[in-house]
């Protein structure tokens, strides 16, 4: 990464770090190491990962529709949209473990607002709030690029020590 680059995701960090702090927290274990971002289990705050792609909305699931996939429990809110997942689970799941897009782009592991999400190119990538959202999607190759050279680093280490 050049110099230039690093200054510019500096610059943007420093830019969206009040909407990193004024972000409530939904599901976020800033001690935990795990490489999924869930609450008591469940990824998503229990939201269905196929409706994100079927019915480009956040759509909430429930636990009589649940799969399990990577040590996470997904809800769904059909029987149909369950077995479309277990059909193809790498289709359906979350990148970066469902923790932020720019955030992982950043270096970081940052929790994520499940209404603040885009499917790019069939995955589905989320953010923490609205404002890291729009700042993402100026630069969404740059910003998946970085993302996916940063995860294997960071991807089992607390967000609490990056």
């Amino acid at each position: 990464m050049n110099r230039f680059f690093k200054t510019s995701l500096l610059a943007t960090a420093l830019a969206l770090g009040a909407g990193f702090a004024a972000t409530p927290a939904f599901a976020y274990d800033e001690t935990s190491p795990a490489a999924i971002n869930v609450d008591a289990g469940v990824i998503l705050l229990g939201h269905d990962a196929v409706a994100y792609q079927t019915e480009n909305r956040p759509v909430k699931g429930g636990a009589a529709f649940s799969a399990t996939h990577d040590g996470s429990t997904y809800h769904f809110a059909s029987a149909a949209n369950r077995d479309a997942f277990l059909a193809d689970p790498a289709r359906y799941a979350p990148a970066y473990g469902g923790f932020c897009a720019m955030g992982a782009a950043l270096g970081k592991k940052l929790d994520v607002d499940p209404t603040q999400f885009k499917v790019v190119d069939g995955r589905l990538y989320l953010n923490v709030n609205a404002d890291v959202f729009k700042r993402w999607a100026q630069d969404i190759p740059t910003n998946i690029e970085n993302a996916d050279q940063n995860w294997p680093g960071i991807a089992n280490e607390a967000p609490n020590t990056l």
